[in-house]
């Protein structure tokens, strides 16, 4: 039985959040999270799904912004994030939900595809992470979360892309972690396990049998939903994560204890 995920404290009253890939799956949950803690909220998403969060989660007093931005494009991705500071007036936060999974035996897996997948899950993960902390060090402080993934302790099945760039995001968190402490940054990262996204739909709702094997060993008795992000995105963006530097904190449902 699915229960209801615990409210969240507001705890980020008066703090400017962006959420990138906060259109759809993990990252519109975080986004609200966010929100729902007390924190000013822009989205960036490639879609018209930036508008579409915005306008669910934002309220009349206090309302969500809203940019499209493609983030394999490095030009539009450094546009849309200073139009998405510009709206905030300000940063104190950064959620880096964007991902793109292309998933295909490594022999059949081509460089367009990993090109693709690194420059979507880690590239723009770095330069995001840099524009920020670059505000954030002269301002005292901040919180960047990334999102790293089971696949940044294992290897996964037909995902060699994917598992190379996730790797590499728990890597860099903990680098930039090391670099920006002294400043009062904190980076810290979320490693979802099997959360029931349209990222992942190609097992849950196409392969039966490997959503079985992986319901098998589940803990939890349950693959995750979006939801089970809101309080450890709320946790890790608030001061009650302040002495945390380069944590991949799992939320996976007890995936890794087995």
């Amino acid at each position: 039985m699915t229960s209801e995920p615990a409210s969240t404290p507001a705890l980020l009253t008066g703090r400017k959040a962006l959420v990138v890939g906060g259109g759809g799956g993990l990252g519109r949950a975080m986004a609200s999270a966010l929100h729902e803690a007390g924190a000013s909220l822009a989205i960036i998403s490639r879609s018209s799904a930036a508008d579409d969060a915005a306008a669910a989660i934002g309220t009349p007093e206090r309302p969500a912004f809203a940019v499209r931005a493609d983030v394999a494009d490095r030009a539009r991705l450094a546009e849309g994030f200073e139009r998405a500071v510009g709206m905030l007036g300000g940063i104190d936060v950064l959620v880096t939900a964007q991902g793109l999974t292309l998933p295909s035996p490594a022999l059949e897996h081509g460089l367009d595809a990993w090109d693709a997948t690194l420059e979507t899950n880690l590239t723009s993960v770095f330069e995001l992470a840099r524009m920020a902390a670059a505000r954030m060090v002269p301002a005292g402080g901040g919180k960047i979360v990334t999102v790293a993934s089971m696949l940044s302790f294992s290897g996964g099945l037909n995902a060699a892309g994917y598992a190379a760039s996730k790797g590499g995001v728990a890597q860099l968190t903990k680098a930039l972690a090391n670099e920006w402490a002294p400043h009062g940054i904190n980076v810290n990262s979320i490693a979802p396990g099997y959360i029931k996204t349209p990222l992942n739909r190609h097992i849950w709702r196409d392969d039966p049998k490997r959503a079985a094997e992986i319901l098998a060993r589940l803990p939890s008795g349950r693959w995750g939903e979006p939801e089970d992000m809101k309080g450890p995105t709320v946790f890790l963006c608030s001061p009650a994560s302040d002495y945390l530097h380069g944590v991949i904190l799992p939320v996976d449902g007890g995936w890794l204890s087995r």
